[in-house]
C-alpha cells in the first residue's frame, strides 16, 4: 500500500480537499486503485452534532495508525479489489494545536510503512499584496519549516496562488524549502476546480509521484483524463441557465451545504446548463418576517417565486421550519419542481398533512418540534434516545428497496430494484400514517428492507416532487451526478419527460462517464447512464 498524506499550511480552506482529489483521479486515470481518507483534527466527543457555523465535522478515533492502515485497504469498488494507493487529507493548518496529535501519529507513521512507501504534499499559501503586485513566499517558507520541525517533509510544494507562479519565486521557494523546482507545483486560480487535475497532470506531478512511490503504471493514453477535460472545457462554455432556490436555515454561509451545492453542479453540467443558486433563509418566508422585516420577507419570496426549481435539504432543529414548509406548499401548488432531502422529505410529508390530514387529525405533527403531539406525523426512530443527542442518528449506507415499477426516481437510478444510499437523521416518517397518504396520490415509492422506515415519497400528477430520507448528494459525482438532483435540474430545464421517454440516455453530445463513483482504471469507462 502506497499512503500519499496532504497537509496544508498559512490558513485553511486553502484548497487541500481539492488537491487531494485531483492527485487520486490522476492517478486513477493510470490504471491505479486508489481510496482516500479525510481526517479533521477537531477534538469533541461528538463533532457531528455542531452547527455548521462552527464547523461540522467528523470524530475520529484514537488508535489513529492502525485505523488508517484498516481502512486504506477497504475496497471501494464493486469488484472488491484492494486499493493500491490511499489519499489522506489532513484537516486544518500545520501548527494547529488540535492537529497535533495527528502530525506526530503520521511523523510515526511514515517510518512504519517505509520511505518508498509514505509521500507528503504540503499545500500552502503565496499571496500576492495589492499594494506590490509580488508574490511572497515567506509565509510558505514558514509553514514548511514548522512542518519539518514537526518532523514531517514534504514531497511535493504546491502552491496556491492567483496568478501563475514566477520562475525566480519558484526556485526561491526551492532554494529555501531544500526541494528541487520540479517539486514546486503552481496551482494558480483556474476558472472551475474541474481544470486542477489537468493543472497538476501538466507539471509533472504523476511522474513524480510514481517515481518517488514506485508505483507500477502504464504511460500509455487515458481515456478517463480525455473525458475529464472535455468536461471543464464544457464548464467554461455553458449559455443555457437553470435556476434553484436552495431554502434552509444556515444559508449565511455556503459551505454548510457543500455536498448539496457540489451535486446540484455536476447535475446542471451534465444538462449543459449553468447553475444559479438562489440561497434563501427559510425564516425570511415566515409571516413572522413579514411583520418584523417586510423588505427581506418580499425578496425571499421574490427569489422563491423566481427559481426553476425548489430543493429543502437536510437539517435540524424546529427553526425556520415554517418556511420551509412554506415553500414546499409553494412547489406543490405551482408545481414547482421540488426534491426534499432528509428533513426536506419529513417537512413534505408534514406540508401534505395539512391537506390530506388536517380534518381528522388536528394535532398531527413531528415530535422533534412537538414530543407530545398524540398524532405524529414524522416520529422518533427506535434507536433514537431522546436525553441524548450524540451518536444515536441513523448512519451509513442502507439499502432502500423501490416498491413501485412505475417510479421516476425508479427509472432515473437505472430501474434498479433497490439502492445503497447514505443516511444520517434521527427521525422518520410514521408508517402508521401511510395508507391515508397513498390514497391520495402520495406514493412512498422505497421502503427499506424490513419495508417499517419509508425512505422515497412522489407526487402524482406533478413534474417532479420527490423527497428522499437519505443523503444522496454524498455519492454524487462530477462524470456520474446523484440521480435525484439529476431530476430536479432535469424537471428544472423541462427536459425531464424527455429524458425518459428516450430511456434515461442523454443525447451523445451530453454523454461522458468514467463510472466515478468506482476508483477502477478507465478501462471500464462507458455511455452514461444510471
Amino acid at each position: 500500500m502506497k499512503y500519499i498524506l496532504v497537509t496544508g499550511g498559512v490558513i485553511s480552506g486553502i484548497g487541500k480537499g481539492i488537491i487531494a482529489s485531483s492527485v487520486g483521479l490522476i492517478l486513477k486515470s493510470c490504471g491505479l486503485h486508489v481510496t482516500a481518507i479525510k481526517i479533521d483534527p477537531y477534538i469533541n466527543i461528538d463533532a457531528g452534532t455542531f452547527s455548521p457555523y462552527e464547523h461540522v465535522v467528523p470524530h475520529i478515533t484514537d488508535a489513529i495508525q492502525e485505523w488508517v492502515v484498516k481502512q486504506a485497504k477497504i475496497s471501494v469498488d464493486d469488484d472488491g479489489v484492494e486499493p493500491q494507493v490511499c489519499v489522506i487529507e489532513l484537516g486544518g493548518t500545520v501548527g494547529d494545536i488540535e492537529s497535533m496529535p495527528f502530525i506526530e501519529a503520521f511523523r510515526q507513521f511514515q517510518f512504519k510503512v517505509k520511505r518508498d512507501n509514505f509521500c507528503n504534499i504540503h499545500v500552502s499559501l503565496v499571496p500576492q499584496p495589492s499594494a506590490t503586485g509580488e508574490q511572497k513566499t515567506k509565509p510558505t517558507q514558514n509553514s514548511v519549516r514548522e512542518l519539518r520541525g514537526l518532523g514531517l517533509s514534504p514531497d511535493l510544494i504546491m502552491c496556491r496562488c492567483a496568478t501563475p507562479l514566477e520562475n525566480a519565486v519558484k526556485e526561491k521557494i526551492s532554494m529555501f524549502c531544500h526541494v528541487e523546482p520540479t517539486q514546486v507545483i503552481c496551482v494558480a486560480d483556474v476558472s472551475s476546480i474541474y481544470r486542477v487535475p489537468l493543472l497538476l497532470e501538466e507539471q509533472g506531478v504523476v511522474g513524480y509521484i510514481c517515481q518517488r512511490l514506485d508505483l507500477p503504471i502504464e504511460m500509455r493514453a487515458r481515456k478517463m483524463l480525455t473525458k475529464w477535460k472535455e468536461m471543464s472545457d464544457r464548464s467554461d462554455r455553458l449559455l443555457e441557465h437553470v435556476s434553484i432556490a436552495l431554502v434552509g436555515k444556515y444559508t449565511k454561509f455556503s459551505d454548510s451545504y457543500a455536498s448539496v451545492i457540489k451535486a446540484l453542479e455536476h447535475s446542471a453540467l451534465a444538462i449543459n446548463h449553468k447553475l444559479e443558486i438562489k440561497f434563501i433563509d427559510s425564516a425570511d418566508l415566515e409571516p413572522n418576517t413579514l411583520q418584523e422585516e417586510p423588505v427581506k420577507y418580499h425578496e425571499a419570496w421574490q427569489k422563491l417565486c423566481s427559481a426553476d426549481g425548489v430543493l429543502v435539504p437536510g437539517g435540524f432543529g424546529v427553526r425556520g421550519t415554517e418556511g420551509k414548509i412554506q415553500a414546499i406548499s409553494w412547489a406543490r401548488k405551482k408545481k414547482k419542481p421540488f426534491l426534499g432531502v432528509c428533513l426536506g422529505m419529513q417537512l413534505a410529508v408534514m406540508e401534505l398533512k395539512y391537506v390530506f390530514l388536517f380534518f381528522f387529525i388536528t394535532d398531527a405533527n413531528s415530535t422533534e418540534f412537538h414530543p407530545e403531539s398524540k398524532h405524529p406525523v414524522v416520529i422518533d426512530m427506535p434507536e433514537h434516545n431522546p436525553g441524548q443527542m450524540g451518536g444515536t442518528m441513523r448512519l451509513g449506507k442502507r439499502r432502500t428497496i423501490f416498491k413501485s415499477n412505475t417510479s421516476i426516481l425508479r427509472k432515473l437510478y437505472g430501474d434498479a430494484e433497490y439502492v445503497d444510499e447514505r443516511h444520517r437523521h434521527r427521525f422518520e416518517v410514521n408508517p402508521e400514517l401511510k395508507h391515508h397518504f397513498e390514497e391520495r396520490g402520495f406514493h412512498f415509492v422505497g421502503q427499506d428492507v424490513e419495508g417499517e422506515r419509508m425512505e422515497v415519497i412522489e407526487l402524482d400528477d406533478h413534474a417532479y416532487f420527490v423527497g428522499v430520507q437519505y443523503h444522496p448528494e454524498f455519492t454524487s459525482r462530477p462524470i456520474k451526478p446523484s440521480p435525484p438532483y439529476f431530476g430536479l435540474l432535469l424537471a428544472a430545464a423541462g427536459k425531464l419527460q424527455s429524458y425518459l421517454q428516450k430511456g434515461c440516455r442523454l443525447s451523445p453530445r451530453d454523454t461522458y462517464s468514467d463510472r466515478s463513483d468506482s476508483s477502477s482504471p478507465d478501462s471500464e469507462i462507458a455511455e452514461l447512464k444510471f
